[in-house]
């Protein structure tokens, strides 16, 4: 477990992750309501070269990121508005999972189509000064992660 003492350090951590990720890497970000996940993403996104915005896909569900705004093409998910896995494969998802670096806020809205290789990142403390941080690191991952 890691814990950070602030949101900005948080979104340094997801900066350090953008250094490894690779195209058809999956990040699934688990968590409650304001534990961080969208903090974390937005520090992923700036460190692939994202100078503009980050919005939350919340309402849109997938906000997607091009070369050459970005080191290489990215998906930014949140299933929480999704009620049932399938709905998760009309929005593409899974052409996504070779083509792009996928980051999915709420993953386990998707169930049986999350990919067994993902980086799986439980995120804890809503509401508090403090995100904790646990990982489930798969062996694709083993050498990148970082330490």
């Amino acid at each position: 477990m890691v814990t950070f003492a602030s949101p900005e350090a948080l979104e340094a951590f997801g900066a350090r992750l953008a250094a490894v990720a690779r195209t058809g890497d999956v990040i699934a970000l688990y968590g409650d309501l304001g534990a961080g996940k969208t903090t974390l993403a937005r520090g992923l996104l700036r460190g692939l070269g994202l100078e503009g915005e980050a919005p939350s896909p919340t309402f849109t569900l997938v906000q997607t990121y091009d070369p050459p705004e970005m080191r290489l093409p990215v998906w930014h998910c949140d299933l929480y508005r999704l009620d049932d896995p399938e709905e998760a494969v009309e929005l593409g998802l899974e052409e996504a999972f070779g083509d792009a670096l996928v980051l999915i806020e709420w993953p386990e809205r998707l169930g049986r189509y999350l990919p067994a290789d993902a980086l799986r990142l439980y995120l804890d403390g809503a509401g508090e000064a403090q995100r904790r941080l646990t990982a489930e690191v798969p062996p694709g991952w083993e050498a990148r992660w970082p330490s």
